[in-house]
C-alpha cells in the first residue's frame, strides 16, 4: 500500500511539474500590443486622450508619452521626432494619414452624447452597419482617426 501512495504521489509531481512547464511555455509566447505614434504635439494629444476620453498616463517624459484606457486594457504610446535617444526608425514624424484606432465600447450612444456635448468634431454620425456595428468617429490632434464602435451581430433581413 505504501508503494502505491509512494507512486501515486510521484505521478502527482510528475504531472505538476509538466503542467508548470507547460504554462511557462505558455507565458513566454504571450504577446501584448502598443502602437506608437511619432508626433510634434505631445501636450495636445495628452489633453485630447484624457480630458476627451479619460485615458490615463501610465508614463511620460520630455520625450515620450504612454497612455492608458480607462480599464487599463490597452496602451497607445506618442514619441517626439528626431530625439537623440531614438534610432533612426523611430524618428520620423507620423504624416497625419494612414492610421486608424477603434476603441469598442458597450455604451456608444452615451459616448456620442458625452462628445458632442463637449463640442468634439464627429467626423462620422453615429450609424448602425449592415455588419452590425454601432459607430461614429472623431479624429485625434495628430489626425488620426479614432472609430468607436459597439459590436454587434448582424441582423437577419
Amino acid at each position: 500500500m505504501k508503494r502505491i501512495a509512494l507512486t501515486i504521489t510521484a505521478i502527482c509531481l510528475l504531472a505538476m511539474g509538466c503542467s508548470q512547464k507547460n504554462s511557462t511555455s505558455k507565458k513566454e509566447n504571450k504577446m501584448k500590443l502598443n502602437a506608437g505614434i511619432i508626433t510634434e504635439k505631445l501636450a495636445e494629444t495628452k489633453a485630447f486622450y484624457t480630458q476627451t476620453l479619460g485615458f490615463g498616463v501610465t508614463f511620460e517624459n520630455e520625450f515620450y508619452l504612454l497612455l492608458h484606457t480607462p480599464n487599463h486594457e490597452a496602451e497607445i504610446s506618442f514619441l517626439l521626432p528626431n530625439h537623440p535617444s531614438q534610432q533612426p526608425i523611430f524618428q520620423a514624424p507620423f504624416q497625419n494619414q494612414g492610421v486608424y484606432l477603434t476603441i469598442e465600447v458597450d455604451d456608444v450612444d452615451g459616448i456620442y452624447k458625452k462628445l458632442k456635448d463637449k463640442g468634439v468634431e464627429i467626423k462620422i454620425d453615429i450609424r448602425n452597419e449592415a455588419w452590425g456595428d454601432r459607430h461614429f468617429a472623431i479624429q485625434d490632434p495628430n489626425g488620426v482617426g479614432i472609430d468607436i464602435v459597439k459590436y454587434s451581430p448582424p441582423t437577419e433581413n
